[in-house]
């Protein structure tokens, strides 16, 4: 699958934007990847660059994954 996930395990300087312990889909985006960040889709519905410690990558099964892009 092409979707990459990941739980917030840190929300000191977003605590309304990030909810600790929750799931997020990361989107694409080189650059912030360079710049050590994931873009994801945070509480305001919006997407937003966010350090990449503030999160740890999300080993899904594909049907799990796919259960989650579903329930979206």
């Amino acid at each position: 699958m092409n979707h990459s996930f990941v739980i917030c395990i840190k929300n000191d300087e977003f605590p309304v934007s990030l909810e600790k312990r929750k799931l997020y889909q990361v989107i694409l985006d080189v650059e912030a990847e360079i710049h050590n960040q994931y873009r994801i889709i945070d509480e305001s519905g919006e997407d937003y660059l966010y350090p990449r410690e503030y999160f740890v990558e999300a080993d899904l099964s594909d049907s799990t994954e796919q259960a989650v892009i579903e329930a979206a």
